[in-house]
């Protein structure tokens, strides 16, 4: 099974959240419909990046680098053409 980590941005304020699925479909739908607490209030929401794993572990792993000051940095250089495009 593989695990996708993710980053979505808000169409609402343009702030990321940064989560990982074993289902990015679904989850996004979750996303989407307010199911999730920390994202509805932010709802549309958009996926702008994501990568692939192949355990839980690693997945959580990149989920929480992400979240760091480092890892938000690392998005912001990534995503460079797409947030200045």
């Amino acid at each position: 099974m593989n695990y996708y980590t993710y980053v979505l941005q808000s169409e609402k304020d343009n702030q990321f959240y940064v989560g990982y699925t074993s289902n990015l479909g679904n989850r996004l739908r979750e996303h989407n419909q307010g199911k999730v607490s920390s994202t509805k209030n932010r709802i549309p929401m958009k996926l702008v990046y994501c990568e692939v794993c192949f355990n839980q572990q690693d997945a959580t792993h990149r989920e929480k680098y992400l979240k760091t000051s480092w890892g938000k940095r690392y998005i912001k250089n990534r995503l460079k053409n797409y947030l200045t495009g």
